[in-house]
């Protein structure tokens, strides 16, 4: 038998396929069908003008059909930096920003360069799965940073967990899978924490674009030097709809790109090409367009809100960007919960199983007490029919 590195078998399956096999085979009928609430991608094409403009490129742009340069074309690079420096307040250049293949390559390629075998790195619980996979398969051991129940993590916790061996400490916020927003003094009190120790502070911001607040979510590009401590995540998939044209972005110094630089040669040689020119095109015209999606998906997290209401037994813990993290009220966990679910009202989401320890295994008991919702492909009818169906449950 051909051998296998240990640390993959090690590493858990990856969850949103996990859960797909849960409704394989089963037939929903009409009258009841399934609500899908487990993936937090956008299930409809971006909108028509930039789906004409990508074709346009292909059609057009010889470009579009070549190895492009490893970090990412210059003018989405500049446009990146043009716009964040704006928005933030700070300054951005754009030999400090990466084009990646989605988010994901964005936080591997960066803690590929970070950390080695048997270093640490701080992750808040819930954690997001995919970053405890990356973790998982390079033999990098994860100092889990528990929530109460406000799913806030604290800089004081944190400190305490730092040993020789911590080499950064990852935040996501919006939070995935919590929905929380992390107050600017909050992600400031992380970075003066990883500043002091020497660290690297990785905040993914995927879900920036559906923040609650009009203001910049931090003041952390506002530092002269910022790119000694602070790493920025990044991905296009959720503002324009792009998640199988894989573009994703990393904002850090230019000693930290050049290290990045050679896993991305290694993994991909390039970003893709034509969801480059899309994000460009959308970053320069659906500005208008994305503001709407912005006040649709914070009226469905109203909507979350409100529906949960009619829920006493149930509690709804962190609820933003694509998600709600809720407490079920079964005397069971809450795998089985959402194994159970599929069944008894037709509703697919995760549990924080996949999001956590277990008990038995260092975890607090949040992991099983939990259930996240990803409402970003259901509109408000559909979020009530969510509760309606939560509602009619068993005890």
């Amino acid at each position: 038998m051909q051998p296998t590195n240990p640390n993959f078998v090690a590493t858990f399956p990856p969850p949103v396929m996990e859960a797909r096999r849960w409704i394989d085979g089963k037939v929903f009928g009409a009258d009841r069908p399934l609500l899908n609430l487990s993936q937090a991608a956008p299930v409809d094409p971006p909108p028509e003008p930039l789906m004409q403009a990508m074709a346009d490129a292909i059609l057009s742009d010889p470009t579009a059909h070549l190895y492009g340069p490893v970090l990412g074309r210059e003018d989405l690079r500049s446009e990146l930096a043009t716009q964040w420096s704006a928005e933030y307040g700070g300054v951005v250049r754009p030999a400090q920003v990466a084009i990646t293949a989605g988010c994901n390559q964005a936080f591997t390629s960066v803690m590929s360069t970070l950390a080695a075998a048997g270093d640490e790195v701080i992750l808040p619980l819930p954690f997001y799965f995919n970053h405890q996979m990356w973790l998982d398969m390079q033999g990098v051991r994860a100092a889990y940073l528990p929530t109460g129940d406000d799913l806030m993590p604290d800089p004081e916790r944190a400190a305490g967990l730092i040993t020789h061996r911590t080499r950064a400490i990852v935040l996501v916020s919006p939070n995935n899978p919590a929905g929380v927003e992390y107050p600017p003094a909050l992600l400031r009190s992380f970075y003066d924490l990883a500043r002091t120790h020497g660290l690297a502070l990785i905040v993914d911001e995927t879900y920036r674009d559906f923040h609650s607040s009009d203001a910049a979510p931090h003041d952390l590009f506002t530092d002269p030097d910022w790119d000694e401590t602070f790493i920025h995540l990044y991905s296009f998939s959720k503002a324009y709809r792009l998640t199988g044209h894989r573009v994703g972005a990393i904002m850090a110094s230019e000693a930290r790109l050049a290290e990045v630089e050679k896993f991305l040669d290694t993994v991909a040689i390039c970003p893709p090409q034509v969801g480059q020119i899309g994000a460009l095109w959308g970053m320069r015209n659906l500005g208008q367009w994305l503001a709407g999606e912005r006040l649709e998906i914070l009226a469905r997290r109203d909507a979350i809100v409100q529906g949960f209401g009619r829920l006493p037994e149930w509690q709804v813990l962190g609820c933003g960007a694509y998600f709600a993290y809720v407490r079920h009220p079964f005397n069971r966990p809450s795998d089985q919960v959402a194994r159970d679910l599929v069944d008894q009202a037709h509703l697919l989401v995760l549990p924080g199983t996949m999001f956590g320890p277990l008990k038995a295994r260092g975890g607090t008991g949040q992991a099983e007490a939990t259930l996240r919702i990803a409402f970003a492909n259901a509109d408000r009818a559909g979020l009530d029919h969510l509760v309606t169906r939560l509602a009619d449950l068993p005890g």
